[in-house]
């Protein structure tokens, strides 16, 4: 997404498309339009089906528990695979990884639109965050290849930008509009017409050029099973009870995944994730910050979408519109905030915007059923500028806290870690409301007290990453 749901990856120079081809003005155009599309689609569906889960859940009844991995499905193979889709790209091409990219997130789409029940989803869904975890690299990579000029480049990157700030915005109308007019399904058969302008246009597009880019598939792997098994274990842990036997089997897979993880990096010559660069203290401050602003991020559109729809009866079409102020902030402030960190210096801005961010998920705890939607729109204020503020400031500071043959996996390091953030709150957020219990509920599925314990916990961790970041990142 926008700087809010997703950094904007860079091309490393092991990464850049600099091969002979020059792609033509005409064909330069495309490239872009194609990039924009991808994005856009891949960022839209994320925003959709949040308004969309009330009623998967009234056809396909997966309960909260399946609500939340129709969600976090899809991030968490975002998350785990967006580590090696560099590498993918520059093996195949950036065009042709492009195509395997939007080819396969189509095809999944069908999938998730024919799903006749929650497991069928879900599994859909995994395939759709392989898709995109293919689609958000490769379609900068086609940039890079499209424009040699270093301004236009930059000019195009910016559209690229925007174009997903935009679609956060069109994201929850989009679907809720979708939803109340043709049911859940149509949320994912509108990316087959996408995908197959995507694809037309593709194939005017000149073919980029192969680099011989090592895969770390022992990495890879068990990145995928850490990730998975913890996501497993916080989801279910508040459904089946935190010391049943697969919830403890799941910590268990993930810890070991872990260790295998890191001795798998350590062993291989070219690792995915370099250990050494985990060690810099800029970039594991970098890192945190990410995870805990997008956990704040992620959680607040899962809990608000059914919030307004469960709690307070909303169409999906209004729940959809409640969103459109908040993203209209995250745009305008995405604006301001590279200016504001030249006079104020990045380490201020990263720390006051998590700072607003931790106020404003304190400040959404007195939230229920009868608050005004006046005063929940004002609440949501905060939410929009601490985010939107902070994250720029946070990516130009990793990057120039890495040499420059490292930016590529410095960037895809914090995209994942930032969506890892994501699938966790949400996985945190459906625990505790379907576990939280009383508080003048309208829905057994929901629980106000339940949300209430989920802020605090992401406000704290805030609270936590401001702290670090104000105490170990250098001064401008």
């Amino acid at each position: 997404m926008s700087a809010v749901t997703a950094a904007v990856p860079v091309a490393s120079p092991v990464h850049a498309e600099t091969g002979p081809s020059r792609s033509s003005s005409s064909s330069s155009g495309l490239a872009l339009v194609a990039a924009l599309l991808g994005f856009a689609v891949i960022t839209i569906d994320v925003t959709a089906v949040n308004i969309a889960l009330p009623d998967i859940r009234a056809t396909l009844h997966g309960g909260m528990a399946g609500l939340q991995w129709v969600v976090d499905a899809y991030t968490l193979m975002f998350a785990a695979l967006m580590l090696s889709a560099g590498a993918l790209a520059d093996r195949a091409g950036a065009r042709r990884a492009y195509v395997i990219g939007v080819g396969l997130f189509t095809v999944a789409s069908l999938a998730c639109a024919l799903a006749p029940g929650i497991g069928a989803l879900i599994a859909a869904r995994v395939a759709q965050g392989a898709g995109a975890a293919v689609v958000m690299p490769a379609s900068l990579a086609l940039i890079r290849q499209a424009y040699d000029d270093p301004r236009r480049r930059a000019r195009a990157i910016a559209l690229w930008t925007v174009g997903g700030s935009v679609s956060v915005a069109v994201g929850p109308v989009l679907g809720g509009v979708l939803t109340e007019a043709a049911g859940w399904r149509s949320v994912f058969l509108l990316n087959l017409p996408v995908g197959a302008v995507i694809l037309v246009l593709l194939a005017r597009v000149a073919r980029s050029p192969r680099r011989p880019a090592p895969l770390d598939l022992a990495g890879q792997v068990t990145a995928v099973l850490a990730l998975a098994g913890l996501a497993f274990a916080v989801i279910e842990g508040g459904h089946l009870g935190w010391t049943s036997a697969p919830v403890l089997g799941a910590f268990a897979v993930a810890v070991a995944a872990g260790f295998a993880f890191h001795r798998a990096e350590k062993r291989h010559a070219a690792p995915m994730v370099p250990l050494p660069l985990l060690r810099q203290r800029q970039v594991g401050v970098a890192l945190a910050v990410g995870f805990a602003v997008n956990a704040a991020f992620y959680g607040v559109t899962f809990l608000l979408g059914l919030y307004y729809q469960q709690l307070r009866g909303m169409s999906g079409v209004e729940a959809g519109l409640m969103f459109v102020p908040l993203a209209a902030i995250i745009t305008g402030t995405n604006l301001v905030s590279p200016r504001a960190a030249e006079r104020l210096g990045r380490r201020s801005v990263i720390v006051l915007g998590q700072a607003v961010l931790a106020l404003a998920m304190f400040a959404l705890v007195p939230l229920g059923a009868d608050t005004p939607l006046w005063l929940v729109l004002v609440l949501l204020v905060p939410t929009g500028l601490g985010g939107a503020f902070a994250v720029p400031a946070l990516t130009a500071q990793l990057l120039d806290s890495v040499p420059g043959e490292r930016a590529g996996t410095a960037s895809g390091l914090l995209n994942s870690l930032r969506q890892t953030g994501g699938a966790m709150s949400v996985a945190l957020f459906g625990a505790l409301l379907a576990g939280g219990g009383g508080g003048g509920d309208s829905d057994p599925a929901f629980s106000l007290s339940g949300m209430h314990t989920g802020l605090v916990v992401v406000g704290l961790t805030l609270c936590a990453t401001t702290a670090l970041a104000a105490w170990l990142l250098p001064r401008d």
